[in-house]
Protein backbone atom coordinates (compact mmCIF):
# COMPACT_ATOMS: atom_id res chain seq x y z
CA UNK A 1 0.00 0.00 0.00
CA UNK A 2 0.85 3.57 -0.52
CA UNK A 3 2.64 5.24 2.06
CA UNK A 4 0.19 7.35 3.85
CA UNK A 5 1.12 10.39 7.24
CA UNK A 6 -0.85 12.44 9.30
CA UNK A 7 -1.51 16.03 8.15
CA UNK A 8 -2.90 18.98 9.42
CA UNK A 9 -6.38 20.17 8.98
CA UNK A 10 -6.81 21.96 5.93
CA UNK A 11 -9.23 23.88 3.44
CA UNK A 12 -10.70 21.58 0.80
CA UNK A 13 -9.91 22.37 -2.98
CA UNK A 14 -12.46 24.32 -4.50
CA UNK A 15 -12.61 24.18 -8.09
CA UNK A 16 -14.21 21.58 -9.92
CA UNK A 17 -14.57 20.49 -13.45
CA UNK A 18 -17.64 22.39 -15.07
CA UNK A 19 -19.16 19.28 -15.49
CA UNK A 20 -18.30 17.25 -12.47
CA UNK A 21 -21.70 17.69 -11.02
CA UNK A 22 -23.61 15.48 -13.85
CA UNK A 23 -24.80 12.00 -13.77
CA UNK A 24 -26.98 11.76 -16.40
CA UNK A 25 -29.79 13.07 -18.65
CA UNK A 26 -31.85 13.32 -15.42
CA UNK A 27 -35.24 11.14 -17.38
CA UNK A 28 -38.26 9.57 -15.72
CA UNK A 29 -39.20 5.71 -16.75
CA UNK A 30 -41.00 7.02 -19.59
CA UNK A 31 -38.21 8.95 -21.50
CA UNK A 32 -39.36 12.31 -19.89
CA UNK A 33 -36.91 15.15 -18.80
CA UNK A 34 -37.61 16.24 -15.51
CA UNK A 35 -36.91 19.80 -14.98
CA UNK A 36 -33.87 19.15 -12.28
CA UNK A 37 -32.72 16.09 -12.45
CA UNK A 38 -29.06 14.55 -12.70
CA UNK A 39 -27.21 17.38 -12.27
CA UNK A 40 -29.24 18.68 -15.31
CA UNK A 41 -31.49 21.73 -15.77
CA UNK A 42 -33.83 22.71 -18.49
CA UNK A 43 -32.95 21.46 -21.81
CA UNK A 44 -35.92 18.96 -21.75
CA UNK A 45 -36.49 18.79 -25.78
CA UNK A 46 -32.78 18.06 -26.52
CA UNK A 47 -32.74 15.74 -23.26
CA UNK A 48 -35.43 13.19 -24.07
CA UNK A 49 -33.50 13.32 -27.71
CA UNK A 50 -31.02 12.38 -26.16
CA UNK A 51 -32.55 9.63 -23.84
CA UNK A 52 -33.94 8.16 -27.43
CA UNK A 53 -30.23 7.89 -28.85
CA UNK A 54 -29.07 6.32 -25.49
CA UNK A 55 -31.68 3.63 -26.37
CA UNK A 56 -30.80 3.29 -29.84
CA UNK A 57 -27.49 2.44 -28.52
CA UNK A 58 -28.20 0.29 -26.07
CA UNK A 59 -30.06 -1.95 -28.75
CA UNK A 60 -26.94 -1.38 -30.64
CA UNK A 61 -28.79 0.39 -33.40
CA UNK A 62 -26.54 3.09 -33.88
CA UNK A 63 -24.40 1.54 -36.15
CA UNK A 64 -23.08 3.88 -39.16
CA UNK A 65 -24.37 6.39 -37.09
CA UNK A 66 -23.15 9.64 -35.17
CA UNK A 67 -25.06 12.75 -32.77
CA UNK A 68 -24.51 16.16 -33.63
CA UNK A 69 -25.49 19.03 -31.03
CA UNK A 70 -26.63 22.39 -32.82
CA UNK A 71 -27.02 25.44 -30.42
CA UNK A 72 -25.49 28.52 -29.09
CA UNK A 73 -22.49 29.10 -26.89
CA UNK A 74 -23.37 28.36 -23.48
CA UNK A 75 -26.41 25.77 -24.09
CA UNK A 76 -25.55 22.83 -22.40
CA UNK A 77 -24.48 20.65 -25.65
CA UNK A 78 -20.99 19.67 -23.81
CA UNK A 79 -23.07 18.63 -20.71
CA UNK A 80 -26.05 16.57 -22.59
CA UNK A 81 -22.87 14.55 -23.98
CA UNK A 82 -21.41 14.04 -20.89
CA UNK A 83 -24.95 12.74 -19.86
CA UNK A 84 -25.32 10.58 -22.55
CA UNK A 85 -22.29 8.63 -21.37
CA UNK A 86 -23.14 8.87 -18.27
CA UNK A 87 -26.81 7.23 -18.98
CA UNK A 88 -24.61 4.43 -20.65
CA UNK A 89 -22.49 3.18 -17.24
CA UNK A 90 -20.24 4.54 -14.61
CA UNK A 91 -16.77 2.77 -16.25
CA UNK A 92 -17.54 4.20 -19.95
CA UNK A 93 -14.92 5.86 -21.89
CA UNK A 94 -15.84 9.56 -22.29
CA UNK A 95 -13.30 11.59 -24.58
CA UNK A 96 -13.55 14.92 -25.08
CA UNK A 97 -11.18 17.12 -27.67
CA UNK A 98 -11.91 20.52 -29.64
CA UNK A 99 -12.08 20.48 -33.12
CA UNK A 100 -8.98 22.64 -33.75
CA UNK A 101 -7.04 20.28 -31.39
CA UNK A 102 -5.29 17.86 -34.96
CA UNK A 103 -3.83 20.82 -36.14
CA UNK A 104 -1.44 21.45 -32.89
CA UNK A 105 0.13 18.18 -32.88
CA UNK A 106 3.18 16.70 -34.50
CA UNK A 107 0.87 13.59 -35.74
CA UNK A 108 -1.08 12.96 -38.96
CA UNK A 109 -4.78 13.94 -38.64
CA UNK A 110 -5.66 10.57 -39.18
CA UNK A 111 -3.27 9.17 -36.10
CA UNK A 112 -5.07 11.54 -34.01
CA UNK A 113 -8.41 10.80 -34.49
CA UNK A 114 -7.31 7.33 -34.72
CA UNK A 115 -6.39 7.29 -30.84
CA UNK A 116 -8.68 9.50 -30.27
CA UNK A 117 -11.28 6.49 -31.01
CA UNK A 118 -9.58 4.07 -29.62
CA UNK A 119 -9.38 6.46 -26.14
CA UNK A 120 -13.41 5.92 -26.61
CA UNK A 121 -13.18 2.16 -26.79
CA UNK A 122 -12.65 0.43 -23.46
CA UNK A 123 -12.44 -3.39 -22.43
CA UNK A 124 -13.19 -4.37 -18.94
CA UNK A 125 -11.45 -7.12 -16.94
CA UNK A 126 -12.59 -8.63 -13.70
CA UNK A 127 -10.79 -9.88 -10.76
CA UNK A 128 -10.53 -10.11 -6.89
CA UNK A 129 -8.38 -7.40 -5.57
CA UNK A 130 -7.30 -6.33 -1.62
CA UNK A 131 -9.12 -2.83 -0.81
CA UNK A 132 -10.52 -0.50 2.02
CA UNK A 133 -14.01 0.17 1.45
CA UNK A 134 -16.16 2.43 3.92
CA UNK A 135 -18.14 5.68 3.94
CA UNK A 136 -15.81 8.36 4.69
CA UNK A 137 -16.03 9.81 8.38
CA UNK A 138 -13.42 12.00 8.20
CA UNK A 139 -10.76 13.37 6.00
CA UNK A 140 -7.65 16.01 6.23
CA UNK A 141 -5.51 17.32 3.75
CA UNK A 142 -1.99 18.46 4.17
CA UNK A 143 -0.49 20.91 1.72
CA UNK A 144 3.15 22.06 1.05
CA UNK A 145 4.14 25.42 -1.07
CA UNK A 146 5.12 23.94 -4.25
CA UNK A 147 8.96 23.89 -4.98
CA UNK A 148 8.98 26.03 -8.54
CA UNK A 149 5.93 28.00 -7.78
CA UNK A 150 5.70 29.50 -4.67
CA UNK A 151 2.03 30.74 -4.82
CA UNK A 152 0.68 27.40 -5.61
CA UNK A 153 0.29 25.06 -2.92
CA UNK A 154 -0.21 21.11 -3.39
CA UNK A 155 -1.30 18.10 -1.31
CA UNK A 156 1.71 16.46 0.68
CA UNK A 157 -0.69 14.01 2.52
CA UNK A 158 -4.29 13.23 3.97
CA UNK A 159 -5.14 10.85 6.72
CA UNK A 160 -8.96 9.88 6.51
CA UNK A 161 -11.27 7.52 8.71
CA UNK A 162 -13.23 5.13 6.90
CA UNK A 163 -16.02 2.88 8.48
CA UNK A 164 -18.74 0.65 7.24
CA UNK A 165 -21.52 -0.40 9.59
CA UNK A 166 -19.53 -3.43 10.98
CA UNK A 167 -16.12 -1.69 11.57
CA UNK A 168 -13.74 1.37 11.80
CA UNK A 169 -10.52 2.44 10.03
CA UNK A 170 -8.46 5.04 10.24
CA UNK A 171 -5.67 5.64 7.11
CA UNK A 172 -2.87 7.65 6.65
CA UNK A 173 -2.41 8.28 2.88
CA UNK A 174 0.49 9.75 1.04
CA UNK A 175 0.77 12.57 -1.76
CA UNK A 176 -0.04 10.28 -4.58
CA UNK A 177 -3.51 8.91 -2.93
CA UNK A 178 -4.18 12.97 -1.70
CA UNK A 179 -3.90 14.27 -4.84
CA UNK A 180 -6.68 11.39 -6.17
CA UNK A 181 -8.65 12.55 -3.06
CA UNK A 182 -8.72 16.32 -4.28
CA UNK A 183 -9.63 15.30 -7.80
CA UNK A 184 -12.30 13.34 -6.80
CA UNK A 185 -13.28 15.71 -3.93
CA UNK A 186 -13.86 13.27 -1.29
CA UNK A 187 -15.62 14.59 1.80
CA UNK A 188 -17.45 13.58 4.58
CA UNK A 189 -20.22 10.80 3.69
CA UNK A 190 -18.68 9.60 0.15
CA UNK A 191 -18.32 6.05 -0.19
CA UNK A 192 -14.63 5.19 -1.48
CA UNK A 193 -12.50 1.98 -1.77
CA UNK A 194 -8.91 2.54 -2.30
CA UNK A 195 -6.95 -0.42 -3.75
CA UNK A 196 -4.36 -1.77 -1.11
CA UNK A 197 -1.83 -2.56 -3.58
CA UNK A 198 -1.95 0.34 -6.16
CA UNK A 199 -3.35 3.13 -3.95
CA UNK A 200 -5.97 3.95 -7.08
CA UNK A 201 -9.03 5.37 -5.31
CA UNK A 202 -12.66 5.29 -6.43
CA UNK A 203 -15.72 6.89 -5.60
CA UNK A 204 -19.03 4.94 -5.52
CA UNK A 205 -21.24 7.26 -4.55
CA UNK A 206 -22.50 8.90 -1.09
CA UNK A 207 -24.48 7.86 1.76
CA UNK A 208 -28.01 10.27 1.61
CA UNK A 209 -30.38 11.46 3.89
CA UNK A 210 -33.69 10.42 3.49
CA UNK A 211 -34.73 13.88 2.92
CA UNK A 212 -31.90 13.94 -0.52
CA UNK A 213 -33.45 10.60 -1.34
CA UNK A 214 -37.21 12.12 -1.47
CA UNK A 215 -36.63 15.50 -2.96
CA UNK A 216 -33.40 13.49 -5.52
CA UNK A 217 -31.55 16.95 -4.73
CA UNK A 218 -28.36 14.86 -4.56
CA UNK A 219 -25.82 16.03 -7.02
CA UNK A 220 -24.25 12.00 -6.48
CA UNK A 221 -25.11 8.60 -6.38
CA UNK A 222 -26.83 7.66 -3.71
CA UNK A 223 -25.49 4.17 -2.07
CA UNK A 224 -25.91 2.75 1.36
CA UNK A 225 -23.01 2.70 3.88
CA UNK A 226 -20.87 -1.00 3.04
CA UNK A 227 -20.94 -3.81 5.53
CA UNK A 228 -18.18 -6.01 7.10
CA UNK A 229 -14.56 -4.93 7.73
CA UNK A 230 -12.67 -1.67 5.91
CA UNK A 231 -10.32 -4.06 4.62
CA UNK A 232 -11.45 -6.79 2.28
CA UNK A 233 -11.08 -8.81 -0.77
CA UNK A 234 -13.31 -7.41 -3.55
CA UNK A 235 -14.12 -8.26 -7.41
CA UNK A 236 -13.11 -5.37 -8.96
CA UNK A 237 -14.51 -4.38 -12.68
CA UNK A 238 -12.35 -2.18 -14.58
CA UNK A 239 -11.95 -0.91 -18.21
CA UNK A 240 -8.36 -0.57 -19.99
CA UNK A 241 -9.03 1.89 -22.82
CA UNK A 242 -7.72 0.35 -26.57
CA UNK A 243 -4.68 3.13 -26.91
CA UNK A 244 -3.63 2.53 -23.62
CA UNK A 245 -3.37 -1.36 -25.10
CA UNK A 246 -1.76 -0.04 -28.16
CA UNK A 247 0.90 1.87 -26.16
CA UNK A 248 1.59 -0.78 -24.13
CA UNK A 249 2.73 -3.01 -27.12
CA UNK A 250 3.97 0.17 -29.16
CA UNK A 251 6.44 0.28 -25.84
CA UNK A 252 7.83 -2.83 -26.36
CA UNK A 253 8.48 -2.95 -29.61
CA UNK A 254 9.97 0.39 -29.48
CA UNK A 255 12.24 -1.23 -26.77
CA UNK A 256 13.39 -3.66 -28.95
CA UNK A 257 13.99 -1.37 -31.92
CA UNK A 258 16.06 1.13 -29.62
CA UNK A 259 18.04 -1.75 -28.82
CA UNK A 260 19.00 -2.68 -32.47
CA UNK A 261 19.60 1.41 -33.15
CA UNK A 262 16.43 1.36 -35.19
CA UNK A 263 14.27 4.73 -35.41
CA UNK A 264 11.14 4.55 -33.72
CA UNK A 265 7.74 6.41 -34.92
CA UNK A 266 6.22 8.86 -32.71
CA UNK A 267 3.06 7.18 -34.48
CA UNK A 268 1.62 3.78 -33.12
CA UNK A 269 1.60 1.01 -35.98
CA UNK A 270 -1.38 -0.28 -37.76
CA UNK A 271 0.24 -4.54 -36.91
CA UNK A 272 0.42 -2.91 -33.18
CA UNK A 273 -3.02 -2.16 -33.56
CA UNK A 274 -3.91 -5.22 -35.08
CA UNK A 275 -2.08 -7.52 -32.38
CA UNK A 276 -4.22 -5.51 -29.97
CA UNK A 277 -7.78 -5.96 -31.53
CA UNK A 278 -6.88 -9.93 -32.21
CA UNK A 279 -5.56 -10.38 -28.71
CA UNK A 280 -8.86 -8.42 -27.74
CA UNK A 281 -10.76 -10.95 -29.59
CA UNK A 282 -9.39 -13.93 -27.79
CA UNK A 283 -10.00 -12.32 -24.74
CA UNK A 284 -14.14 -11.42 -25.63
CA UNK A 285 -14.44 -14.63 -26.83
CA UNK A 286 -12.98 -17.03 -23.95
CA UNK A 287 -15.17 -14.69 -21.33
CA UNK A 288 -11.87 -12.94 -19.75
CA UNK A 289 -13.37 -9.50 -21.00
CA UNK A 290 -15.54 -7.91 -22.62
CA UNK A 291 -16.06 -4.54 -25.32
CA UNK A 292 -17.15 -0.99 -24.08
CA UNK A 293 -17.93 1.13 -26.55
CA UNK A 294 -17.57 4.84 -25.42
CA UNK A 295 -18.10 8.08 -26.11
CA UNK A 296 -16.08 10.34 -28.80
CA UNK A 297 -17.18 13.92 -27.70
CA UNK A 298 -16.07 16.70 -30.30
CA UNK A 299 -16.39 20.30 -29.61
CA UNK A 300 -16.36 22.84 -32.14
CA UNK A 301 -16.62 20.69 -35.26
CA UNK A 302 -16.95 22.97 -37.53
CA UNK A 303 -12.81 23.55 -36.97
CA UNK A 304 -12.40 20.07 -38.59
CA UNK A 305 -11.28 20.37 -42.15
CA UNK A 306 -12.23 17.79 -45.13
CA UNK A 307 -10.01 14.74 -44.51
CA UNK A 308 -10.87 14.87 -41.04
CA UNK A 309 -14.60 14.90 -41.78
CA UNK A 310 -13.75 12.05 -44.62
CA UNK A 311 -12.01 9.98 -41.73
CA UNK A 312 -14.79 10.21 -38.99
CA UNK A 313 -17.46 9.48 -41.99
CA UNK A 314 -15.36 6.16 -43.29
CA UNK A 315 -15.41 4.95 -39.70
CA UNK A 316 -19.02 5.53 -39.08
CA UNK A 317 -19.69 3.33 -42.05
CA UNK A 318 -17.04 0.78 -42.21
CA UNK A 319 -15.13 0.19 -38.11
CA UNK A 320 -16.20 -2.39 -36.41
CA UNK A 321 -14.59 -0.68 -33.40
CA UNK A 322 -16.22 2.52 -33.27
CA UNK A 323 -17.14 4.45 -30.24
CA UNK A 324 -20.29 6.67 -29.91
CA UNK A 325 -19.02 9.85 -32.42
CA UNK A 326 -20.96 12.86 -31.19
CA UNK A 327 -20.21 16.09 -32.76
CA UNK A 328 -20.97 19.70 -31.45
CA UNK A 329 -21.41 23.29 -32.72
CA UNK A 330 -22.54 26.81 -33.16
CA UNK A 331 -21.97 27.55 -36.36
CA UNK A 332 -24.84 27.78 -39.01
CA UNK A 333 -23.96 27.87 -42.56
CA UNK A 334 -20.59 28.55 -42.61
CA UNK A 335 -17.09 27.40 -44.95
CA UNK A 336 -15.76 23.51 -44.90
CA UNK A 337 -12.20 24.24 -43.65
CA UNK A 338 -9.79 23.63 -46.47
CA UNK A 339 -12.43 24.08 -49.56
CA UNK A 340 -14.26 27.14 -50.74
CA UNK A 341 -17.72 24.91 -50.40
CA UNK A 342 -20.33 26.83 -47.97
CA UNK A 343 -22.65 23.98 -45.97
CA UNK A 344 -24.69 23.76 -43.27
CA UNK A 345 -22.88 23.80 -39.44
CA UNK A 346 -19.48 23.53 -41.79
CA UNK A 347 -19.53 20.36 -42.60
CA UNK A 348 -20.39 17.73 -45.68
CA UNK A 349 -23.47 17.02 -46.20
CA UNK A 350 -22.76 13.21 -46.36
CA UNK A 351 -21.84 13.70 -42.74
CA UNK A 352 -24.58 15.42 -41.76
CA UNK A 353 -26.99 12.89 -43.35
CA UNK A 354 -25.53 10.27 -40.89
CA UNK A 355 -26.68 12.31 -38.18
CA UNK A 356 -28.94 12.61 -35.37
CA UNK A 357 -29.41 15.95 -35.09
CA UNK A 358 -30.38 17.39 -31.18
CA UNK A 359 -30.79 21.16 -30.84
CA UNK A 360 -30.48 23.18 -28.01
CA UNK A 361 -31.69 26.32 -26.84
CA UNK A 362 -31.01 29.41 -24.92
CA UNK A 363 -31.87 29.06 -21.23
CA UNK A 364 -34.68 31.10 -19.16
CA UNK A 365 -34.12 33.03 -16.36
CA UNK A 366 -35.34 30.11 -13.87
CA UNK A 367 -33.63 27.57 -15.35
CA UNK A 368 -30.32 29.80 -14.93
CA UNK A 369 -30.74 30.36 -11.55
CA UNK A 370 -31.27 26.54 -10.74
CA UNK A 371 -27.69 25.61 -12.72
CA UNK A 372 -26.22 28.43 -10.67
CA UNK A 373 -27.54 27.35 -7.71
CA UNK A 374 -26.17 23.34 -8.63
CA UNK A 375 -22.62 25.24 -9.27
CA UNK A 376 -22.68 27.04 -5.93
CA UNK A 377 -23.22 23.86 -4.50
CA UNK A 378 -21.04 21.86 -6.22
CA UNK A 379 -17.53 23.93 -5.58
CA UNK A 380 -19.38 24.68 -1.95
CA UNK A 381 -20.06 28.87 -2.73
CA UNK A 382 -22.85 29.91 0.48
CA UNK A 383 -24.99 32.60 -1.74
CA UNK A 384 -27.39 34.43 -0.34
CA UNK A 385 -30.93 34.81 -2.20
CA UNK A 386 -30.44 38.08 -3.15
CA UNK A 387 -26.81 37.22 -4.48
CA UNK A 388 -28.36 34.27 -6.34
CA UNK A 389 -30.61 36.48 -7.78
CA UNK A 390 -28.09 39.26 -8.72
CA UNK A 391 -26.15 36.18 -10.36
CA UNK A 392 -29.65 35.07 -12.43
CA UNK A 393 -29.96 38.51 -13.95
CA UNK A 394 -26.39 38.99 -14.93
CA UNK A 395 -27.02 34.94 -16.63
CA UNK A 396 -29.69 36.08 -17.96
CA UNK A 397 -28.49 39.53 -19.47
CA UNK A 398 -25.04 38.95 -20.25
CA UNK A 399 -24.42 35.00 -20.21
CA UNK A 400 -24.79 32.01 -17.87
CA UNK A 401 -20.69 31.02 -18.49
CA UNK A 402 -19.66 34.55 -17.34
CA UNK A 403 -22.47 34.61 -14.18
CA UNK A 404 -20.62 31.37 -13.32
CA UNK A 405 -17.34 32.80 -13.07
CA UNK A 406 -18.15 35.57 -11.14
CA UNK A 407 -19.10 32.95 -8.11
CA UNK A 408 -15.40 32.43 -7.02
CA UNK A 409 -14.16 36.32 -7.08
CA UNK A 410 -17.68 37.35 -5.64
CA UNK A 411 -16.56 34.30 -2.54
CA UNK A 412 -13.11 35.77 -1.98
CA UNK A 413 -14.38 39.34 -1.83
CA UNK A 414 -17.51 38.18 1.24
CA UNK A 415 -14.60 36.32 3.30
CA UNK A 416 -12.33 39.17 3.12
CA UNK A 417 -15.23 41.35 4.51
CA UNK A 418 -15.45 38.92 7.25
CA UNK A 419 -18.63 37.55 5.98
CA UNK A 420 -19.89 33.61 5.49
CA UNK A 421 -21.83 34.13 2.78
CA UNK A 422 -21.94 35.73 -0.63
CA UNK A 423 -24.14 38.52 -0.78
CA UNK A 424 -25.03 40.73 -4.10
CA UNK A 425 -22.94 43.43 -3.01
CA UNK A 426 -20.20 41.00 -3.32
CA UNK A 427 -21.41 40.02 -6.86
CA UNK A 428 -21.64 43.37 -7.88
CA UNK A 429 -17.97 44.19 -6.60
CA UNK A 430 -16.63 41.24 -8.55
CA UNK A 431 -18.98 43.09 -11.83
CA UNK A 432 -17.02 45.73 -11.02
CA UNK A 433 -13.55 43.99 -11.02
CA UNK A 434 -14.40 41.36 -14.02
CA UNK A 435 -15.58 42.93 -17.54
CA UNK A 436 -17.70 40.52 -19.51
CA UNK A 437 -16.93 39.95 -23.49
CA UNK A 438 -19.49 43.09 -23.82
CA UNK A 439 -17.42 45.45 -21.60
CA UNK A 440 -14.07 44.16 -23.19
CA UNK A 441 -15.06 44.81 -26.19
CA UNK A 442 -16.10 48.37 -25.62
CA UNK A 443 -12.93 49.30 -23.85
CA UNK A 444 -10.96 48.32 -26.49
CA UNK A 445 -12.85 50.61 -29.00
CA UNK A 446 -13.09 53.23 -26.70
CA UNK A 447 -9.19 53.07 -26.62
CA UNK A 448 -8.58 51.49 -30.03
CA UNK A 449 -6.41 53.80 -30.80
CA UNK A 450 -3.96 52.67 -27.73
CA UNK A 451 -3.88 49.01 -29.24
CA UNK A 452 -1.50 47.18 -31.58
CA UNK A 453 -3.43 46.57 -34.91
Amino acid sequence: MAAIEELRPVKPLKRVSAHSHIRGLGLDEKGHAKFIADGLVGQQEAREAAGIAVQMIKEGKMSGRGILIVGPSGTGKTAIAVGIARELGEDTPFVAMSGSEIYSTELRKSELLTQALRKAIGVRFREKRLVYEGAVKKVRIGYVRHPLNPYTKIPREAELILETRDDEARLRVGEEIALQLLQLRIRKGDVVWIDAKTGEVHKTGRVCTEKEKSLDISLTKCVDTPEGPVKKEKEIVYTIRLHDLDVAYAAQRAAAYTLLGMPVSKEIPSEVRQRVDEEVKKLIESGKAELVPGVLFIDDAHMLDIEAFSFLTRALEESELVPIIILATNRGITRIRGTDIESPHGMPLDLIDRMLIIKTRPYKPEEIKEILRIRADEEDIPLTEEALEELTRIGAERSLRYAIQLMEPARILAERAGRTKVTAEDVRAAVGYFADVRESVKFVQEFEEKFLK
